[in-house]
């Protein structure tokens, strides 16, 4: 299942090079990825947070192949892959794409923890959502 969102290159995100700047691309994957976590995967962050369940980020893994300009208009988008050694671990592939070419890649991975401290798990109601997912099958 792969989602998609539209987002257009602030003028706040350039850089003196005329560039947007290297910071912002994990921004924008973020809030793609956000989307769709809420929107698929039926998690809200803050409802989830007031209930104790935190979903953080355990690491990630970006390349950027070519820059974005000023006002560029692209897309985001984010599939959800589980873990290949059944660890409590979503990984998030995405992708920022311009004009048909691939911008800059990532893979991003989370689980969940107890607000009031613990180990990592998934919770049940999540874990239906992704029951289908295929497994990464590359080293994060």
């Amino acid at each position: 299942m792969e989602y998609s969102k539209n987002y257009t290159v602030k003028e706040e995100h350039i850089d003196v090079q005329g560039i947007m700047d290297g910071l912002y691309y994990p921004f924008y994957m973020e809030h793609c990825r956000h989307d769709f976590i809420r929107e698929q995967l039926g998690f809200d962050f803050e409802e989830q947070a007031k209930n104790g369940v935190y979903m953080v980020l355990s690491q990630y893994k970006i390349n950027f192949l070519r820059s974005l300009k000023k006002g560029d208009e692209f897309s985001v988008t984010c599939s959800v892959f589980t873990d290949k050694d059944n660890l409590p671990r979503l990984h998030f592939k995405q992708s920022i794409i311009l004009n048909g070419k691939v911008m800059t890649k990532a893979i991003f991975t989370g689980t969940c923890v107890p607000a009031s401290g613990g180990r990592p798990y998934l919770p049940a109601d999540l874990q239906d959502k992704f029951a289908d997912a295929p497994k990464l099958d590359v080293e994060v």
